[in-house]
């Protein structure tokens, strides 16, 4: 039996839906053809779902770019959040954020809470939200972030690696304050804090009241404040209170 080739014209339109990086248009554009002939599509309509589908797949792509980027320890959305368990949290205000409007306002947002009840989870949804949307994030943890500086300061790259946090559209910063933090990390931490002031979104998570914050950064009362007054000036504070959801099975045995 003889084999059957694809036609030249088939092969040649292939190859320049290939080399113009459309994949979708080059996967569908013979079945969509024999659709719209089926169907009556005009050219233009046959056109647009070509279009349409292309932009879609492209989009598509590009958020899980983002979400590859983003370095999330594990994917958390809002759905998956138990708003029964905290005694105290503004559960509207938080719910407000998930439009999304202080990442073009460049706006910062604190959460603020003991251990063990969902404020990473809610950071890590609001980064992922953000990925969805197309934002570049980046998720790390406070530790992380002057353990990698110190290791960029040692092989001189310390301004490139200072970059890396400054770059993204948001920027989520974990546990901050759980351990101390010498002058070096203190002077980081305030540098990307600063150079991010109005031009970046900076999420983070602690479990120290802003009053406590000059503890975290070496006792040094001057950079705590110039900290503070840079990422305060436009922040939502997300305070949660209550029992730690990750002690409820030891609390029941």
């Amino acid at each position: 039996m003889r084999a059957r080739h694809a036609h030249p014209d088939t092969l040649c339109a292939q190859a320049k839906l290939t080399a113009l990086n459309l994949p979708f248009m080059r996967e569908h554009y013979q079945p969509l053809a024999k659709t719209a002939a089926d169907k009556h599509w005009s050219h233009l309509d046959y056109f647009s779902e070509l279009l349409n589908g292309e932009a879609a797949q492209r989009e598509d792509r590009r958020v899980q770019r983002c979400i590859r980027q983003a370095r999330f320890p594990v994917l958390k959305t809002i759905d998956t959040f138990d708003w029964n368990w905290p005694t105290k949290l503004n559960r509207p205000q938080v719910q407000n954020l998930f439009h999304l409007d202080f990442v073009a306002r460049h706006a910062n947002v604190v959460f603020i809470s003991g251990v063990g009840l969902g404020k990473s989870h809610l950071m890590t949804a609001l980064g992922y939200a953000a990925c969805q949307r197309g934002h570049s994030v980046l998720f790390t943890g406070a530790i992380d972030i002057i353990n990698t500086l110190a290791a960029a300061h040692a092989a001189g790259g310390l301004k490139k690696a200072l970059a890396a946090y400054v770059k993204p559209e948001v920027l989520c910063i974990d546990e901050l304050g759980y351990l101390p933090i010498d002058k070096f990390g203190a002077d980081c931490l305030f540098q990307i804090v600063s150079h991010r002031y109005e031009r970046g979104a900076t999420l983070l998570t602690t479990n120290r009241p802003y009053k406590q914050w000059a503890g975290i950064f070496n006792n040094d009362a001057t950079l705590t404040s110039a900290l503070l007054d840079r990422l305060l000036h436009h922040v939502e504070t997300v305070v949660i209170e209550g029992k730690s959801y990750r002690g409820q099975s030891h609390a029941e045995i």
